[in-house]
């Protein structure tokens, strides 16, 4: 699983003009799955995005989780976080998981968010048409990948 983590001061989801997600403060995590995920890749992704302590504490240093600041989160399924753009011009998405593979993967991830940060999550729904809307606070962005395991902060101009 990859996922790109944003600390958010609002963030919303819509669907043929209705809001059908909205946050404020917290973090907006696109998602996207692949054919080799497993519920071990979901546990430690929850658990990393419920920890990470990207929120300032009372000194203003990064210190808190967006579970201990009381923080929301709002998570988007995302297919494209599996392009590969090593050849050619048109990313290639074989490395997506098909629907019958990653709706049930990406449902027991909200589940296992839900369980993790012991509040309901809001979410955008699976393969729909999404316009998503988002102030980014800091600007705070992670990447994750849980094939990986190792925290990469997102840099402006990297390829």
């Amino acid at each position: 699983m990859k996922a790109v983590i944003q600390r958010v001061t609002s963030a919303s989801v819509t669907i043929d003009t209705i809001i059908t997600g909205q946050i404020q403060s917290g973090l907006l995590v696109f998602v996207g799955i692949e054919e080799a995920d497993s519920q071990e890749d979901i546990q430690w992704l929850s658990a990393k995005i419920a920890n990470l302590r990207i929120f300032a504490d009372e000194n203003g240093v990064m210190n808190k989780s967006v579970k201990d600041s009381g923080g929301a989160l709002l998570i988007v399924s995302q297919f494209t976080l599996q392009a590969s753009t090593k050849k050619g011009n048109r990313p290639s998405y074989l490395k997506a998981a098909k629907p019958e593979i990653s709706i049930p993967l990406y449902e027991a991830f909200l589940c296992q968010m839900e369980i993790d940060l012991t509040k309901k999550v809001q979410s955008g729904t699976f393969g729909a048409d999404m316009k998503i809307a988002l102030i980014n606070d800091g600007p705070v962005t992670i990447l994750m990948d849980t094939k990986n395991k190792e925290l990469v902060p997102y840099q402006f101009g990297d390829n």
